[in-house]
């Protein structure tokens, strides 16, 4: 009786034991399973945190930071076409700089729409070449309530505002040069025409201006006819036959560019007058110093065409980045005579 007893004391010792012991080891078990379900949502969030950092880059790439310059201007004249010539080259030789020219016919109603096409796309900044610089204000006032920087070249406004800027020659001194070496070569008198410019642009208007600033110096100079030519070839020819068919003595020609005194040339040539009247023009231009070297040109007026055009993109360029700049960019013009022809010829 007492080993049965003892059997069943030691039985239930032992399930006891074997109980306890399992109920240790599922508890350690559990923790060990868990573990990884409570690790994987920090495993996640990095992952979820980088994404719109590697987007970032890939908009910045987007933009090749290029600076648009769109450029109006008239393509039918020799010489511009010269200082367009000059702009298209800087502009290549400039990285992440796209020039876009368009012309302007000389129409200022073109010119407008076509200033108001650029601000439509968005270019970084604006050139212009008036076709009218007494008609400049709503081409200026477009770019400025648009916020992108203007630059006129060449012929500059009446009216230029803060903020605008200009680079070219003061136009005064191409008629200063001129008259005076016409004064000199003229012993101080004799009677004088002038062909003019387009009357609209102040290149025209104070060419002209120079021209009588200095003549009004010595009183037995007259001038006695003055018209336009509107820079042309065929019509400053047409001017000056007209001119010499009146039988009037016709001692000088100060004309407001090149092209109209080759015209005049080509008229007093037909007259049998080469060599008896003295012909200056403005420009230099390759056609122009050709004339110089046959002798039958007396003068002209070097107006830098590439001086001009570098000058126009750079100011352009530095106001689309931002920088400061002087308001105006004066070019010099420098007299060209027969001493000194040869120093301007390519």
């Amino acid at each position: 009786m007492v080993s049965h007893k003892k059997f069943l004391s030691v039985l239930i010792v032992i399930i006891l034991l074997a109980v306890a012991l399992g109920g240790c080891g599922g508890g350690a078990a559990q923790p060990a399973q868990e573990e990884p379900a409570k690790e994987e949502p920090a495993a996640e969030a990095p992952a979820a945190t980088e994404e719109p950092a590697a987007e970032a880059p890939a908009a910045e790439a987007g933009d090749d930071g290029t600076i648009k310059i769109g450029l109006t201007m008239l393509f039918d004249d020799l010489w511009l076409t010269t200082l367009r010539d000059a702009m298209t080259a800087y502009a290549e030789s400039q990285p992440g700089v796209e020039l876009i020219a368009v012309d302007s016919k000389e129409d200022v109603a073109v010119q407008l729409g076509q200033v108001e096409n650029f601000v439509a796309q968005g270019v970084d900044a604006i050139i212009v070449i008036p076709a009218n610089t007494d008609a400049v204000e709503p081409m200026t006032k477009a770019a400025q309530d648009a916020g992108i920087p203007l630059v006129y070249v060449n012929r500059k406004p009446a009216d230029l505002p803060e903020g605008v800027a200009y680079v070219g020659s003061d136009s005064i001194d191409a008629g200063i040069f001129q008259a005076e070496w016409l004064a000199e070569k003229l012993g101080g008198k004799g009677n004088v025409v002038i062909m003019q410019g387009n009357l609209a642009q102040e290149a025209a208007q104070q060419r002209t201006a120079g021209v009588k600033q200095v003549f009004e110096k010595y009183p037995d100079i007259k001038i006695i006819k003055e018209d336009t030519g509107n820079w042309s070839r065929d019509q400053g020819l047409a001017l000056m036959d007209n001119w010499l068919s009146t039988g009037d003595q016709i001692d000088a020609v100060a004309s407001n560019n090149d092209e109209m005194a080759i015209g005049a040339l080509s008229a007093i040539e037909a007259a049998g007058k080469l060599g008896q009247i003295l012909v200056a023009g403005v420009d230099a231009s390759p056609d122009a110093l050709a004339e110089m070297d046959k002798g039958r040109l007396n003068m002209t007026v070097f107006q830098n065409a590439a001086g001009q055009g570098e000058g126009g993109i750079k100011a352009a360029i530095a106001l689309a980045k931002g920088e400061k700049i002087d308001q105006i960019t004066w070019i010099p013009y420098e007299p060209v005579t027969p001493e000194n022809y040869k120093d301007y010829m390519k």
